[in-house]
């Protein structure tokens, strides 16, 4: 009766499982066609567009795509079908196999969103004047290039990475994406067109119709302009990366084919999370366990969650009170910057007794007072990417790009460095781990306002120079640009490291009395 018991609710917990997978299918399925349909009108709808126009869109958008297919398996983990590990104990012909496998791969919902997108793109091609023989070419080369890139990507992704791609390294890898693809983005979408296309604009399409990124897409419109040299140029670039990215693909489905170093079952063992995703050592022990608390740990979500509200919030009362808004839109980035490099100037404190593994496994202090930061490092910086770039689209002038940088930069990192100081020489009572991250208990001593205070003094005083720059850079001109963004980055990187230093050498003096803190408070 047991095991029959047991046997039902298996299987009812399989069929929910299966209905699960099933629902999400269907609404993968249902979004993917409803953005390759809004794709496909957008495509359409610059057939009436000026050329110039239709090329600078239609080419940065193929360039986009052909990264989106190369880095969204190495982002995503996911199992791959088509791997050709699955088909090389059936005694397959390993040198027909990869091309087996890439011509398979077009049968897939991706490969048919794709497919469809180019077909407009080869009906535009045809309104523009171009002839339908070389217009169909231009498609299937841009079609089967992407579809080999998605190939490689899976490829790449399954011999160099884990074949479970954990949540932590996958945050580890998206983060330089949108540190980079975001400011990219903003500047993109605040530029003004006028009727025309504007020429940073232009030069950027220029170069990139050039490589193996949008190379067949360039060709069209470099013929349908009559620039027959810059037409031969894009059209064997994009023969020969079609080559390159063949002899590519068979290569890796010949290695994953005959290698046995990275079997594709395998025994899986419990994720140690990000513990098995940073180095080891102290430096990556005590960065993963920081890793863990605040991102568990309520009282430091809310500290993180605040950084941001507060920035934004500045911006309401400097307008009300008269400041034109392009000047209160260049404060939130600075101030955000100096909040995260003043979050851990009470680090010590929150760790409780937590503390105890560091001292009694005799960590040393600079990996100690590094380990720390990372957490920090890991939220301001995608953060801030994105703060300034929203900040120069809203203003409209990216001269300030660089000395933006710097400012935040040096705000960031000699908060850091003096936080690395505050912790271990004035750390104050905090709430304990489990209570409301807005319940302060009291404390018998003012030295938690020294350490706060100083932590923000300190900031301001060597971000003066930077700071100086940059008002210079708004009231000037950008010729004091690079000497802000280097001034900002080298003063925040040389107290960042000088504080890290004192800091470490004071918790290995003052261990002990830091141990007694924490359990007493």
């Amino acid at each position: 009766m047991v095991a029959h018991v047991l046997r039902l609710r298996l299987a009812l917990l399989a069929g929910a499982f299966r209905r699960e997978r099933l629902v999400r299918s269907v609404l993968g399925l249902l979004v993917t066609v409803a953005v390759t349909v809004a794709v496909c009108i957008a495509v359409l709808g610059l057939g009436s567009a000026p050329v110039a126009t239709s090329r600078t869109l239609i080419v940065l958008s193929a360039a986009a795509a052909f990264l989106a297919f190369l880095l969204a398996p190495m982002l995503t983990g996911s199992a791959d079908q088509l791997d050709p590990r699955r088909f090389a104990p059936f005694g397959v012909d390993e040198k027909r196999m990869p091309w087996i496998l890439a011509l398979a791969s077009l049968v897939s919902i991706p490969s048919f969103a794709l497919i469809a997108v180019h077909v407009c793109f080869v009906v535009v091609a045809i309104s523009a004047g171009l002839a339908w023989p070389v217009a169909v070419l231009s498609g299937l080369v841009s079609v089967v290039s992407t579809a080999l890139i998605a190939r490689i990507g899976m490829a790449v992704s399954a011999i160099v990475l884990p074949e479970r791609r954990s949540r932590e390294l996958t945050v580890l890898m998206t983060i330089p994406i949108i540190v980079i693809a975001f400011p990219v983005a903003a500047y993109f979408s605040s530029v003004q067109w006028d009727g025309h296309v504007p020429s940073v604009v232009a030069s950027a399409t220029a170069v990139v119709g050039f490589t193996p990124l949008a190379a067949p897409q360039a060709f069209v419109f470099h013929l349908v302009a009559g620039e027959r040299g810059a037409a031969w140029a894009s059209g064997l670039i994009a023969l020969a990366s079609v080559v390159a990215l063949l002899a590519l693909w068979a290569y890796l489905a010949h290695r994953m084919m005959t290698t046995t170093e990275r079997p594709y079952v395998t025994r899986e063992r419990t994720s140690l999370g990000w513990l098995s995703v940073l180095p080891a050592g102290a430096f990556g022990a005590i960065a993963a366990r920081s890793l863990v608390y605040w991102l568990r740990d309520r009282r430091y979500i809310v500290n993180i969650l605040i950084v941001p509200i507060a920035g934004v919030l500045t911006v309401l009362p400097l307008m009300v009170a008269g400041v034109p808004p392009w000047i209160a839109a260049l404060v939130p980035v600075p101030l955000m910057a100096l909040f995260f490099g003043w979050l851990p100037h009470n680090d010590v404190a929150y760790d409780s007794t937590a503390l105890w593994m560091h001292i009694a496994s005799g960590v040393r202090g600079i990996p100690d007072r590094f380990g720390r930061l990372v957490p920090v490092l890991l939220v301001s910086i995608p953060v801030l990417a994105i703060a300034v770039s929203l900040t120069l689209a809203f203003i409209g002038d990216w001269q300030l790009l660089l000395p933006l940088i710097g400012v935040a930069a040096a705000l960031l990192l000699t908060g850091l460095g003096i936080s690395s100081i505050a912790s271990v020489v004035a750390p104050y009572a905090v709430s304990r781990p489990g209570d409301s991250p807005f319940q302060q208990p009291q404390r018998s001593s003012s030295r938690g306002s020294f350490g706060a205070a100083s932590t923000f003094i300190g900031a301001l005083v060597f971000s003066i120079p930077t700071l100086w720059l940059f008002v210079l850079t708004v009231v000037d001109g950008d010729r004091h640009a690079p000497a802000a963004f280097w001034t900002g980055v080298i003063t925040g990187v040389l107290v960042l490291i000088g504080g890290a230093a004192i800091g470490g050498a004071i918790f290995e003096r003052r261990g002990a009395r830091l141990m007694e803190f924490v359990e007493t408070t």
